[in-house]
């Protein structure tokens, strides 16, 4: 799961410009706990399952939700739309 994380917040780094390395961090220390605790309490099958779930959001969004919006789900073009969406001043102009 933590190399998982890693590689995921190396990867996704530029769709969040604007999350702080701290954020990210601490983010990623708080999956971590929660997977560990599920492992705990419920073991391998648990964190499968959890992790299962935690992808239906993702699949949903990614498949479902941002086309409707107007927003490439694999490139998140046009990035006017995208910052709209994220709440996010619109981007600088490339000259």
């Amino acid at each position: 799961m933590a190399l998982f994380l890693a590689v995921g917040n190396l990867a996704f780094r530029h769709f969040e410009p604007f999350m702080s390395i701290t954020r990210h961090l601490l983010k990623s220390s708080v999956i971590l706990a929660i997977t560990a605790l599920i492992s705990y309490c419920f073991g391998r099958t648990g964190v499968i399952i959890a992790v299962s779930l935690a992808f239906l959001p993702l699949l949903i969004i990614h498949a479902i939700w941002l086309p409707r919006q107007g927003v490439n789900s694999w490139t998140a073009e046009p990035r006017e739309n995208y910052y709209a969406l994220r709440g996010w001043p619109p981007p600088p102009r490339e000259p």
